[in-house]
């Protein structure tokens, strides 16, 4: 799959707004010294491993405490289906401790460029159902209710119109497996290639509407948005419905807010405005390195979540 490295509902599958750090749960759930945390954001911005190892430490553990004491009430892990299980289950059980989420990490082979979706082939429509029933069994290590699908590159040959019913046939397959867990597959519209078959969020929500199931919604990000086709802000007012994941990244550079073109404090202020509850990824890597990148990039999020 063509997907970036950084280690990775809202409408319908979000939950209520996470609690504060002075109301965690009591006993083994609660926070030793909560008052140690500083404030949360007003939107659930999720890191992911090696955000902040320099600060935190490279054990991804140690990095999820750090991100709680400093405000973050989320994480993602793309890279969650290539742990080991005793490790998928630590991370489960630290972030129950914190009274912190799980966003999303990628379905196993859940589409790619050597398995399309798009092509109709029952091998690759095999590889990605597996995918989801793997999923599941993820899911219930880290308590996660969204996991990331990219269909693949275009089947050239074949026309448009019956690729995006290739596409529809094998997602309405996979809701069938997630949907009963409570799980939804978010969509992902990407920039990488112009071989990605799914590439805008029009045709994302088409798609979702076609399979017309609370486990297929789409996934915006914000950074490839920007890249291929603008308009933000009028474009999530357009599909918010199917909506159920954001992530984040500056353009260009793919950095935190605030190093690009995009005004992410306006963003922001309408998503929260809209009522928003779910997760706000942050996929995108650090504009300056070491421990002052870190905080840096701290003080861009403070500075962009300050729109109240």
């Amino acid at each position: 799959m063509q997907r970036r490295n950084f280690l990775q509902k809202g409408l319908l599958a979000g939950g209520g707004v996470l609690m504060g750090a002075n109301a965690m749960a009591a006993g083994n759930n609660k926070i030793e010294d909560p008052k140690s945390a500083e404030k949360t954001f007003n939107l659930d911005y999720a890191p992911h491993d090696g955000m902040f190892r320099n600060n935190g430490g490279e054990d991804f553990i140690d990095q999820i405490k750090y991100m709680y004491d400093q405000g973050f009430r989320s994480i993602e892990d793309n890279g969650l289906p290539g742990r080991p299980v005793e490790i998928q289950t630590k991370i489960g059980e630290t972030l129950a401790k914190l009274g912190m989420r799980m966003g999303v990490f990628v379905v196993p082979k859940g589409g790619n460029s050597a398995n399309s979706l798009a092509a109709g082939k029952q091998e690759y429509i095999d590889i990605f159902l597996d995918g989801c029933r793997q999923s599941v069994e993820m899911a219930k290590r880290v308590n996660a209710k969204w996991v990331t699908v990219v269909p693949g590159d275009y089947e050239r040959h074949l026309p448009i119109g019956v690729q995006t019913g290739n596409v529809i046939d094998a997602l309405k397959r996979g809701s069938e497996i997630l949907e009963p867990h409570g799980i939804t597959m978010v969509l992902e519209p990407l920039s990488d290639t112009p071989n990605l078959f799914l590439r805008y969020s029009d045709q994302t929500y088409e798609i979702c509407r076609a399979v017309n199931s609370p486990s297929c919604k789409i996934l915006f990000d914000i950074y490839h948005m920007q890249k291929n086709e603008g308009n933000i802000i009028r474009n999530i007012e357009l599909t918010w419905s199917e909506i159920a994941y954001f992530q984040i990244g500056d353009n260009p550079g793919r950095k935190e807010p605030t190093t690009g073109e995009i005004n992410y404090k306006n963003v922001f202020k309408y998503i929260y405005d809209k009522g928003y509850k779910g997760i706000m990824g942050m996929e995108h890597g650090n504009a300056k390195p070491g421990k002052e990148g870190e905080q840096a990039l701290i003080k861009a999020y403070r500075e962009s979540d300050s729109f109240r």
